[in-house]
């Protein structure tokens, strides 16, 4: 039976009980010190609402905008 898991180390004695069990031939630790690429928000989230949704949104953000501007001025 073969697994892989990506799991992130929240505590450093939790990287000891997995050494221990490498030791017991329980798990193989393939790569250590392992860093996820960072991937911008902006590509993580493209297309996720359509155009129409985002007009209508800017729309709004606009409009809320201008409300506020009127009761607390630069």
């Amino acid at each position: 039976m073969e697994n892989t898991m990506l799991i992130e180390i929240t505590d450093q004695k939790a990287v000891k009980l997995l050494h221990e069990l490498e030791e017991q031939n329980l798990i193989k630790v393939i790569q250590e010190n392992f860093t996820a690429p960072k991937t911008k928000l902006s590509d993580k989230y493209r297309g996720s609402i359509t155009k129409e949704t985002a007009d209508k949104l800017r729309a709004y953000l606009k409009q809320s905008q201008e409300e506020w501007g009127d009761r607390f001025p630069v």
